[in-house]
């Protein structure tokens, strides 16, 4: 089912066959413009299909990134040219990554990349649900025509129409068996039930059964490596539940000027820092910055501070403290960020106040 339905391959391959079946047609059409000189229509449309591709990508791309920018930002930057560096860079490795992946590697990603074909033997038993062919229902296999009753007769129902094997994404013949490349995508069921229902017979000849089913018995849906199964992904459900529910929507990242102390005015000591304060939450957050570590310490910066749904803010803020309260040339400093309009833990961020050593 993951292979076939959820994993991100699988559905961006899906994604670019359409894009590829939208420009250049189904799979005959595309085969005669393979064998077609170079015109200006089969650059046309190749330059259709490609243009496809890249915009897929760079969406996804742009929606990744997203998730570590605030993305309202992120485009309109994008838009304006003004995008940093590494928000360019990414973009641009995820669009080729996915143009790749999807448009050119496609079921290579599945046979050399992918280790869940590489330990499936090990999770399927007589009674697991896979894709199978039927081969009692279907040998001998051989063409015929639809109303030809004789040889209807003498062969079994399986016409040999290759269509199975034409619509896989990996290539693989199902009726010989489950082999590693199959992704699960169910697409031979439904061409091989169009084929039964042009002939008249019944569907099923490929389809979702256990091997203990193919051989005329009972599917056992209760046993034990299920349940097993099923304990396991509850509990990774449930951990990442947590992860999700519990995890900060305000974070602190601080970080502390590259120069060394300086005196101020008054004698005191004086660090200079740049607070990164990031607001996950779906509305505005006023912050309250406060500073800990020191009996006797005075400040530079907002004292509060509000950030938006889903923004980042950097706040310049500096920290002096007199030389008697150092206890030496590295000193622990605390930030303290708590909001006022939503109740919750205080964030914190530790870092260091460097002043003259102490002999």
């Amino acid at each position: 089912m993951w292979c076939g339905y959820a994993c991100p391959q699988s559905v961006w391959t899906w994604v670019f066959l359409w894009a590829e079946r939208l420009a250049e047609g189904d799979r005959n059409r595309r085969l005669k413009l393979d064998a077609a000189p170079l015109t200006a229509n089969k650059v046309a449309r190749r330059g259709m299909k490609h243009g496809l591709w890249l915009l897929i990508g760079l969406a996804t791309a742009i929606t990744f990134v997203g998730y570590f920018t605030p993305i309202r930002g992120l485009v309109a930057d994008l838009i304006a040219m003004e995008a940093s560096g590494w928000a360019v860079f990414w973009i641009f490795f995820f669009t080729s990554a996915t143009y790749l992946n999807a448009g050119w590697l496609r079921e290579k990603v599945c046979f050399h990349m992918c280790p869940y074909g590489r330990f499936q033997s090990s999770m399927v038993d007589a009674d697991s649900l896979v894709i199978s062919y039927d081969a009692a229902r279907g040998e001998p296999r051989g063409s015929r025509k639809k109303d030809d009753v004789q040889v209807s007769q003498e062969l079994g129902d399986c016409i040999d129409c290759q269509m199975c094997v034409q619509v896989c994404p990996t290539g693989i013949d199902i009726r010989d068996g489950l082999q590693m490349e199959c992704i699960g995508c169910a697409a031979c069921i439904d061409a091989c039930d169009s084929i039964m229902d042009k002939m008249g017979y019944a569907r099923g000849l490929v389809r979702y059964a256990s091997e203990r089913d193919l051989k005329g018995g009972k599917t056992n849906l209760l046993r034990p490596r299920l349940v097993g199964y099923f304990v396991f992904l509850a509990l990774m459900i449930g951990l990442f539940s947590w992860g999700v529910a519990s995890r900060p929507l305000v974070t602190l990242d601080v970080e502390r000027d590259r120069g060394m102390y300086r005196y101020t005015g008054g004698g005191n000591i004086e660090n200079s820092y740049l607070l990164k304060l990031t607001n996950k939450d779906s509305s505005p957050r006023y912050l309250v910055i406060e500073v800990g570590g020191f009996e006797e310490f005075s400040t530079t910066g907002p004292g509060g501070i509000v950030v938006g749904a889903g923004e980042r803010v950097e706040v310049p803020f500096s920290v002096a403290v007199p030389s008697s309260s150092l206890d030496s040339g590295a000193n622990d400093v605390v930030f303290e960020v708590s909001s006022l309009n939503h109740e919750g833990a205080v964030i914190t961020g530790t870092t260091t106040f460097l002043g003259p050593p102490k002999h």
